[in-house]
């Protein structure tokens, strides 16, 4: 049994699964068709349905290797298919680009949406670079109909393939651009994640492969601080759900100041300590990548539950609980109590103040956020001292004499100097 918090999907689902014998459905027949209208019986089936991760799915899903797919526009499929694809760890060369200086109704400086990522990627060159088309036109975009096909997918308990047939079902494409050798269709995402849906590629490919003579090329597009990173995806048997395979990989920045060593340890010297929150526990959260990212997701959402930031982001609940509060405990972001919804979590006036400031500047303030700490600081002139990370057993001590709250036994700082040997790795990063 999971040890996970249940969500209301996972409430939802339970009643679900129990009322129709889903399980022996799937059991006995290899899948369970259920509609829209079943599902709204105990929720709203857009929420109870949108898995972009597999950290997404429901709790009864996880522990059965179930996962669901739209076959029709009110309809889905349940079974043991394979229906996520794990991210291929990118390259570390990051090009840098320059935006259009007479572009004004963008701010290159502050973007926020998926939709603007895509434009910026299309104004400044990136995508036709990564493309090697000279030209690219935007072409189709939108929500439009997959029409019929059908298509061959992983059973993950039958090691078999697995067929699946699809009828007018709803898709959305993110930015389609066409060139004179190839059609490209882009699914975007401005948040950090380790794996996505492939239909998400897979059926807008279907799609658009039968209504135009060149070839089409799938692509995912993700961007956070400042960074584009964009993956090119084949599928080499077109009737293949499972059969894509990374093309190539780049990552793209927009010419920007470089934030320079020299810069960071002025910062040190000049950051005061301030005191440790009360209420709010030390930090067990490595990745400041993700910090940064929920900030950005608050920032383009004045107001999100803690379960829209679980389905926004590749966490469950229990990630969120751990990353939302990382950026409390730093003072970037505030939480209020709704009687509906639930704990409901916002930007800190601390936190919008630092998105009005351009990218380098941004990120010399999330610097500054970290080193306001004394646990972090004194690990930081430790490296500087050393010129090389601390060991977790030295950065045990900082935190035995930090006056940390709520910390009390050998196994719990070990977790949290974790989080300092990746806070500090963030900040060394901006300098490379």
């Amino acid at each position: 049994m999971s040890s996970k918090p249940k969500t209301l999907n996972d409430k939802a689902w339970e009643n679900l699964f129990d009322k129709h014998n889903i399980l022996r459905y799937v059991e006995k027949r290899g899948l369970y068709e259920i509609t829209a209208k079943q599902i709204n019986e105990f929720r709203e089936a857009r929420l109870m349905t949108k898995f972009d991760h597999r950290s997404n799915l429901p709790i009864l899903f996880e522990e059965n290797n179930l996962s669901i797919l739209p076959i029709t526009r009110g309809s889905y499929v349940i079974a043991n298919f394979e229906a996520y694809h794990d991210f291929e760890l990118p390259i570390t060369e990051i090009n840098k680009v320059v935006a259009p200086d007479f572009i004004h109704s963008i701010d290159f400086e502050n973007i926020t949406s998926e939709a603007t990522a895509i434009n910026v990627a299309y104004l400044s060159g990136i995508l036709a670079d990564f493309m090697g088309e000279e030209t690219l036109l935007p072409t189709v975009n939108g929500r439009m109909s997959s029409d019929r096909f059908d298509f061959n997918i992983y059973n993950k308990v039958s090691s078999q393939m697995q067929n699946i047939a699809v009828v007018n079902s709803q898709i959305e494409i993110d930015g389609g651009y066409e060139g004179f050798d190839s059609l490209t269709l882009i699914e975007a995402k401005n948040s950090l994640s380790t794996d996505f849906l492939i239909r998400q590629l897979y059926y807008p490919f279907r799609l658009w492969q039968r209504k135009v003579r060149k070839p089409v090329r799938p692509v995912f597009l993700t961007y956070t601080n400042g960074v584009f990173n964009l993956y090119e995806y084949e599928f080499y048997d077109p009737n293949n759900y499972n059969s894509l395979v990374l093309v190539k990989q780049k990552n793209y920045t927009l010419e920007q100041e470089d934030i320079q060593i020299d810069e960071i340890i002025s910062l040190f010297k000049l950051t005061q300590l301030t005191e440790e929150p009360i209420g709010i526990p030390f930090p067990q959260a490595d990745s400041f990548r993700r910090i940064v990212n929920i900030c950005e997701l608050l920032n383009e959402n004045e107001l999100l539950t803690r379960e829209e930031i679980t389905y926004k982001y590749d966490f469950d609940i229990r990630q969120t609980n751990y990353y939302t509060d990382a950026c409390r405990y730093l003072g970037l972001v505030d939480k209020e109590r709704d009687r509906v919804e639930g704990v409901k979590y916002y930007l800190s006036d601390k936190g919008k103040s630092i998105f009005k400031l351009n990218l380098k500047d941004r990120n010399l303030a999330f610097v500054k956020c970290i080193l306001e700490k004394r646990a972090f600081k004194e690990a930081f002139r430790s490296y500087l001292s050393e010129l090389e990370l601390p060991s977790k057993n030295e950065i045990v001590k900082i935190m035995e004499h930090s006056e940390l709250y709520n910390i009390n036994s050998e196994s719990t700082y070990k977790r949290r100097a974790s989080t300092i040997l990746g806070w500090i790795n963030w900040i060394l990063d901006l300098t490379r």
